[in-house]
């Protein structure tokens, strides 16, 4: 409804006010159909504000999802670049695991001390893989080097250098491989 098609007020309606407002508009010279536009104009302005109040309102939901999904990331990217940095101690690890094959306690405190590392890792959503057999794939090996292998079909992973790395299917470090010609 148009302020121009107000019905004009009638002698019900200006009843209808509490006397005290019929009297603050008669001192300021209002008629009831002035007061009905100054009535309308506030309505205006209280759903502008609270139209602006409920944006705000969306706007800082979805800031504050916005922060949580890059803390997110931020900590996903920290722990990706911790395991970087711990993969190689864990390959030297393991080459002197297979170098010194006797069982005494020394080996088996290295023993433990490897498992333990690896459950961490696995625990951070971080696992090791090795492709021996499967057919090369560029985007999760590294060929170190080709061979001819009898019986294996060519683009078949026959030796594993060193194994892979990933995070929640993200690669970390590709294994390192030797592919079959």
């Amino acid at each position: 409804m148009s302020l121009l098609s107000l019905p004009e007020p009638s002698a019900e309606t200006a009843t209808l006010l509490p006397d005290r407002f019929r009297r603050w508009f008669a001192s300021r010279g209002w008629s009831p159909r002035e007061h009905q536009l100054a009535l309308l104009a506030k309505a205006r302005e209280r759903d502008e504000y609270l139209s602006l109040a409920q944006r705000t309102q969306a706007d800082f939901e979805n800031y504050r999802k916005r922060a949580a999904k890059e803390t997110a990331g931020a900590e996903q990217r920290g722990m990706a670049k911790l395991a970087r940095e711990l993969l190689p101690a864990l390959d030297n690890l393991a080459l002197a695991l297979e170098a010194d094959a006797s069982g005494d306690e020394f080996v088996a405190g290295i023993r433990l001390v490897n498992a333990e590392l690896h459950a961490a890792l696995e625990r951070l959503g971080i696992e090791a893989y090795s492709p021996q057999g499967e057919r090369f794939d560029p985007n999760v090996h590294e060929a170190m080097a080709r061979q001819a292998v009898e019986g294996a079909k060519p683009g078949t992973i026959v030796e594993v250098y060193q194994q892979g790395y990933r995070m929640n299917g993200t690669v970390l470090r590709p294994a390192r491989v030797v592919v079959a010609e």
